[in-house]
């Protein structure tokens, strides 16, 4: 192994990472959009003399450097901004640090390059498009990029209420979420004769107080909150007969979103009978939660050591949000796989127009994770 080569490497190249990451922010693209940063990330791994793959039907990337033996381990990077409103304009906006995360891949990969390791195990670097749209990870699947990957690592910088600057965790426990997209149907009648009618607002707020009333056997943290909900037109006589609804669910394990929908159902039926009401919804997407690996998360809790020092290594970050990473270990069981916690006092918070953090911790990501391929490349043990 070569780790002191490689984080020397990154350490004697900060402000260029620091560049690199402001010239990427500024590139901030939608999902499925990436087509700058993509070519911008390809010319520079080229560059350094990488083979790029490209793929067809979007603007995701893959690197491989040959090692000794087939097997191959990863390192995933996303690669989209969110479309949010900045100052009153409405824009793409890297508020969420996927501009940082492709930044550290890519240094992590440009290392591997300069310093000519050849791993004993194959490497593989993935840029990944549309994770804030759920699905970049489900098409790198289809499109066999995780084919012959037995271990994968990606990373997510994490707001100071959770690590401190110049701390990381070696696993972020991502919770499983699930948006439902649902209608009401009533009956429409005058408002002075309600009994007439079937009023599909009561049967919305008939649905918002039963879903508080939803417990689990699973024995996880959930939420299942209505967060939108349309009805009516613009008279204010007429009792409305038609509604459409969203809900947001939200579980800390997989048993536990399974058991979450199923009550849904229940609670569902229940109210439109109760109401007269019928009732139909759909789940148009989820996003798995995490799956724990134990010999993925205890390479990077030695790589997190082996840079920032034992005592900054925390415990793994359980967050209530979703990442698309965990479609690649839920599809794949056989895949291990972990995400570093990177802490690098970012506020005001993830997603928030205004967010930023302290740049220099770009250098010690890249230098974890290059650490973590290459512990797991050489095939070390935990």
């Amino acid at each position: 192994m070569s780790v002191k080569a490689v984080c020397d490497y990154l350490k004697e190249r900060q402000d260029e990472i620091i560049r690199t990451y402001e010239e990427l922010h500024l590139l901030a693209e939608p999902s499925w959009q990436e087509e700058k940063t993509s070519q911008y990330l390809a010319n520079r791994l080229k560059e350094a003399g990488l083979t790029v793959k490209t793929y067809p039907d979007h603007f995701g990337l893959t690197v491989d450097i040959e090692g000794e033996e087939k097997e191959i381990v990863g390192l995933r990077a996303d690669m989209d901004a969110l479309v949010q409103e900045v100052n009153g304009v409405v824009k793409p906006n890297h508020s969420c640090g996927h501009d940082g995360h492709s930044t550290m891949v890519l240094y992590a990969a440009l290392a591997f390059a300069a310093t000519g390791i050849r791993p004993k195990k194959s490497v593989r670097f993935l840029f990944q498009p549309a994770e804030e749209k759920v699905g970049g990870a489900l098409q790198m699947l289809k499109d066999g990029a995780l084919d012959g990957v037995s271990m994968l690592f990606g990373v997510h910088v994490r707001p100071v209420m959770e690590l401190a600057n110049g701390t990381a965790a070696p696993a972020i426990i991502h919770g499983a979420s699930a948006s439902v997209h649902g209608s009401i149907s009533g009956l429409q009648a005058h408002a002075s004769r309600p009994e007439r009618g079937r009023n599909v607002i009561e049967t919305a707020a008939v649905l918002v107080q039963s879903l508080q009333n939803i417990r689990l056997q699973a024995g996880c943290s959930f939420s299942v909150k209505m967060t939108q909900l349309t009805a009516g037109g613009e008279t204010s006589n007429v009792i409305p007969d038609k509604a459409t609804f969203k809900l947001d669910l939200r579980a800390q394990s997989n048993e536990g979103m399974k058991e979450l929908q199923e009550k849904l159902g229940h609670v569902i039926d229940h109210v439109s009978t109760l109401m007269g009401t019928p009732i139909e919804w759909k789940i148009p997407g989820e996003v798995p939660a995490a799956i724990l690996n134990e010999q993925a998360e205890g390479l990077m809790r030695e790589a997190i050591a082996q840079v920032l020092g034992a005592e900054n290594v925390e415990q793994p970050c359980v967050s209530p949000g979703g990442e698309d990473f965990h479609f690649y270990t839920y599809h794949k069981p056989e895949l291990a796989g972990t995400m570093l916690g990177l802490g690098c006092g970012l506020a005001p918070g993830l997603h928030h127009p205004e967010m930023s953090f302290d740049t220099k911790a770009l250098t010690a990501g890249a230098q974890i994770l290059a650490t973590a391929l290459l512990y797991a490349a050489s095939g070390k043990d935990v």
